[in-house]
């Protein structure tokens, strides 16, 4: 999963435990019930995740300076009621779904598990893709005429899984 879609995950839990609509984050009004929100999975996603401050400010659709000033204020926020209660229950309904999804221990364990669900690899090795799950991680190779195939391959075979992807 890369970040941009680990972030929109975030957002999404955020808008439906605060009441919110659907991608009602990336709104350019100014709403308190909204602003606490971005803030909130803003902050989740830099505290929980690493989730950069370009991706985050690119999927709310805000300037990028604006996540370094909730990282800044996010201590004296939360002593504010309202946010600390909206942080604190998306916070947890985060870890406990996190919680939820398996890693693997062995990487050609994950690499075995891949294959049999339909990710293929090219002999060429034009483009790699690095999947990493836990601790460990497995080099996938292929062509750049099948590289998004594979790729959502991937995504589909580890829906279950922690994982994260780069490209090589």
């Amino acid at each position: 999963m890369t970040d941009t879609e680990n972030f929109i995950e975030i957002c999404d839990l955020t808008t439906n435990i605060a009441g919110l609509e659907k991608n009602s984050l990336k709104s350019q009004s100014r709403k308190q019930n909204l602003q606490v929100a971005r803030m909130v999975a803003s902050m989740i996603a830099r505290l929980e995740e690493g989730i950069s401050h370009s991706v985050i400010s690119k999927v709310i659709r805000r300037h990028r300076t604006l996540i370094y000033h909730y990282e800044k204020t996010h201590p004296d926020n939360y002593c504010w009621k309202k946010y600390r209660d909206l942080y604190n229950k998306v916070h947890n309904a985060y870890r406990q779904v996190d919680s939820h999804k398996k890693t693997f221990l062995d990487k050609n364990f994950m690499k075995r598990y891949l294959k049999k669900n339909g990710v293929s690899e090219s002999k060429k090795g034009e483009v790699f893709i690095l999947v990493k799950s836990g601790k460990v991680g497995c080099l996938i190779s292929t062509s750049f005429m099948d590289f998004s195939n594979q790729l959502e391959n991937i995504k589909v075979a580890l829906k279950e899984f922690k994982f994260k992807i780069e490209i090589k």
